[in-house]
């Protein structure tokens, strides 16, 4: 049987510019490791090879298609295929197969027969990692039904960009979950959206099947070591506690319990928020509630007192207010049926209210309430305390105080809206270094606007209107809740209670936003399986592929790169043909780095038609390898293995070298090899011929040589039990020299025997006559060197006429 390992690429809709054929087609190159014992060849029973491919990719300019299969004789008979061992380059994605025809995203293990790799877009040399330019986001309506709340950005490895969002004050059945493919304009594919959520692990459910109750204001936390998992505040039907989102695999990662509901628990909560590697949300008892993220279990000691009084704290009603972290202390509001809504703070270093907040702060008289608490920071950006601003009734009240309880001075830029719903902001830093709030509103007049301000001015924010409406989204109805930003194309991406999911350009509140942007994180290193040195010369450049520089504003558009740290170590200008130069950072310093190509575009002419332009990092160095391993047979019948690559792309058919490997016999797949010499016992000279019938005997009855004048025939047996074979065997036999000429040099297969016929004259004075041969040979597949084997003798005897 064959196994095979196939790479597949495809364009994915990219419109490449035409180019000429290339001089030279692709190669690729097959070699092989042995894992076990380095160096060795032959190889030995058991070892584990590293079958190695590179692929040097001589295509034209832009992804084209390549497809590459490598076969593996023997799949489960001579050598079987190590379970995970299959590594291909960045960018290409594997899959396995059990009958080498229907793959899976999942390696079966032994099973395996065949692997494949598949590449959306393989460009040239192969040494270059692309990732998607987001599109300018045109306002998209999402299956949320009103309800959906702020959009969470994530951003999968390939490129795409999803928004996703959650219900809020859902009951638990209902399904609630949604994702928006920003990259497509479109819901994610994979639906029906919305899907339930729900306390037990497992990929998201259909319909009305969830077992946990969305809050009235969600607040969630995204896991720091953890892409795409996200911690969100959770109400089941006998606690509250923390619920886990792992959107990368679209599946549910558990429910962590904090506190029971009922009499003397809690019934709802506000948060979440993170600090010092604990999430904290307040319970609608008051009670702070904590869950380390690490370890994903109840923080010692909680929950801990109350810090704001009880807020709607019944079976099925919601709790009213937010949080916030200011100074590694962590904010509640709270608005008390009937009373004043407050602001509490709870100091995690003592598990107790803050020094200075022995009692919660008022905010505004009763009668008000408040959906939202944020952090309030001066104007060099450093966070100094927390802030609550209530619906308007008829206007809205901002109120503030310091970490340490003291007033502080408030915004001014809700004072003016009347009958306005308010909720948490997002506060970013943009472009031109300041740090901003984004704060959704609605109600009354207002179908939907942003309020802006500038935290560096202690102002509005210069540019933006106050409030900023969005008519060109939904005819300006948006009855906007939040906003994510998104750092990669310093876009803000709203959503509001009236299901569009629309763009907003940050500095001068348009939409759509007019921006576009990429992050791709490039290891030079990962393109490699073989454990050796050297691959790696320098990075080169990152590019704009499939743009028309004409539709970017170079000038305005800014690049970063970061080392694998997180920290920024270039600041790398668009050079006019849309390149950044990379060729002044080490590889060797710097071994993976991630580069941040932030694009503020003249239009979105590039983007349209099927069009899909991309952001392309490079490097220079040796051809891509993809790499799996296999064990040799411990069976003595696996004498040797072989690979060799076949497969096409756009400059023809590919075919590799083919490396064969001869596998050593071991001490247990010795051949067995014996000799047995013998003389013709017949009077009859036609009986000793060779293949006679003779008889054969170890000795001949005196007196028949004397009747045949002395000329005694032999016949050498040599037979090789197994259970490998020999190869140069030679018969020794110096007394009679014809019988190693007629055997001359020959081998032999397990179980294989081989006769030879010889004769020779003798004097009758010489007689009786004893003549002993043996046999030298090698094992098979025996390594170079190796000295040759020696059978023990084996002797017939010639009588005399009176005796033997």
């Amino acid at each position: 049987m064959t196994i095979g390992i196939a790479f597949v690429a495809a364009a994915a809709g990219v419109s490449a510019p035409a180019a000429a054929a290339p001089a030279a087609p692709s190669v690729l190159t097959k070699s092989a490791q042995d894992v076990t014992s380095p160096g060795a060849n032959p190889v030995n029973h058991g070892d584990t090879l590293n079958w190695v491919l590179n692929y040097q990719n001589n295509g034209p300019a832009g992804p084209s298609a390549a497809t590459i299969t490598d076969p593996i004789n023997g799949a489960g008979t001579t050598q079987t295929y190590v379970p995970g061992s299959l590594q291909v380059p960045p960018g290409w994605t594997p899959s396995w197969s059990t009958d080498g025809t229907n793959y899976q995203t999942t390696d079966p293990g032994t099973a395996t027969v065949a692997v494949r790799a598949t590449n959306p877009g393989a460009r040239p040399g192969g040494t270059n990692l692309a990732n998607i330019l987001l599109a300018p986001v045109k306002p998209t309506a999402t299956p949320t039904g009103g309800d959906g709340y702020t959009p969470i950005i994530f951003r999968r490895p390939s490129g795409t960009v999803e928004a996703w969002n959650m219900y809020h004050h859902l009951v638990a059945a209902a399904p609630k979950l949604v994702c928006t493919d920003l990259t497509a304009g479109a819901p994610c594919a994979g639906g029906p959206w919305p899907r339930p959520v729900n306390t037990a692990p497992g990929p998201f459910g259909t319909g009305s099947t969830g077992d946990i109750a969305s809050t009235l204001t969600p607040q969630y936390v995204q896991d720091p070591g953890r892409p795409g998992v996200v911690y969100y505040a959770a109400v089941t039907a006998s606690s509250v506690g923390v619920g886990c989102l792992d959107l990368g695999t679209r599946a549910n990662c558990g429910y962590f319990p904090l506190i029971a509901t009922g009499p003397g628990g809690a019934n709802g909560l506000a948060g979440l928020v993170t600090t010092a590697g604990n999430l904290y949300g307040v319970g609608s008892n008051g009670q702070v509630l904590c869950l380390t993220i690490a370890s994903h279990s109840p923080c010692a000691g909680q929950p801990y007192a109350p810090i704001v009084p009880a807020n709607n704290n019944s079976p099925g009603a919601n709790y009213m207010g937010s949080m916030a972290i200011a100074g590694g202390k962590v904010f509640a509001s709270s608005s008390p049926a009937g009373g004043a809504p407050v602001l509490g703070c709870f100091d995690p270093a003592t598990a107790t209210a803050c020094s200075g907040w022995a009692t919660p702060q008022a905010i505004a008289p009763p009668g008000n309430s408040t959906y939202n608490a944020y952090t309030a920071y001066d104007t060099a950006s450093n966070s100094v305390g927390a802030c609550a601003t209530t619906t308007g009734n008829p206007t809205s009240t901002t109120t503030c105080f310091t970490v340490g309880g003291a007033p502080l001075a408030a915004p001014t830029v809700f004072n003016s809206l009347a009958n306005r719903l308010i909720f948490n902001p997002e506060t970013a830093t943009g472009p031109d270094g300041h740090l901003r709030s984004y704060t959704g509103t609605w109600g009354g007049s207002s179908t939907g606007d942003t309020v802006c301000y500038d935290w560096n001015t202690a102002a509005a924010c210069a540019g933006f209107p106050l409030p900023a409406t969005h008519p060109s989204a939904n005819g300006g109805v948006t009855r906007d809740y939040g906003y994510a930003y998104d750092q990669v194309t310093q876009c803000l991406f709203g959503l509001g209670d009236a299901g569009i999911l629309f763009s907003e350009d940050p500095t001068t509140s348009s939409s759509p936003c007019i921006h576009s942007g990429a992050e791709v994180t490039l290891s030079p290193s990962a393109f490699y399986c073989d454990g050796a040195t050297g691959h790696i010369r320098s990075y080169t450049d990152a590019r704009l592929d499939n743009m028309n520089l004409a539709n970017v504003n170079l000038t305005a558009s800014t690049a970063e790169v970061s080392d694998t740290g997180g920290s920024v170590i270039a600041h790398p200008a668009f050079a006019p043909d849309g390149t950044l130069d990379l060729s002044g950072i080490s590889p060797a310093a710097h071994p993976g780095i991630t580069v941040s190509a932030h694009l503020v575009l003249n239009n979105s002419n590039d983007f349209t038609g099927g069009n899909q332009p991309h952001l392309v990092v490079a490097f220079d160095g040796d051809a891509p390898q993809v790499c799996f391993k296999t064990t040799v047979s411990p069976t003595c019948t696996a004498t040797g293995v072989s690979d060799t690559a076949t497969g096409d792309d756009t400059t023809g058919t590919l075919t590799s070298n083919t490396v064969n490997l001869p596998v050593a016999p071991g001490p247990a797949c010795q051949p067995a090899v014996t000799i047995n010499k013998e003389i013709c016992a017949s009077n009859n000279d036609n009986n000793c011929q060779p293949g006679g019938p003779g008889p054969w005997a170890k000795q001949a009855t005196p007196g028949l040589l004397g009747l045949l004048l002395a000329n005694p025939h032999w016949r050498i047996t040599v037979t090789n039990a197994g259970p490998t074979g020999i190869t140069g065997a030679t018969i020794n036999d110096s007394a009679v020299p014809s019988c190693r000429s007629a055997a001359g040099t020959f081998g032999l297969a397990a179980g294989e025997s081989k006769q030879i016929f010889c004769s020779t004259s003798l004097l009758l004075s010489l007689l009786p006559f004893t003549n002993t041969a043996s046999a030298t040979y090698t094992p098979a597949n025996s390594p170079a060197g190796t000295p040759p084997s020696r059978t023990s003798g084996s002797s017939a005897v010639a009588c005399s006429l009176l005796w033997c």
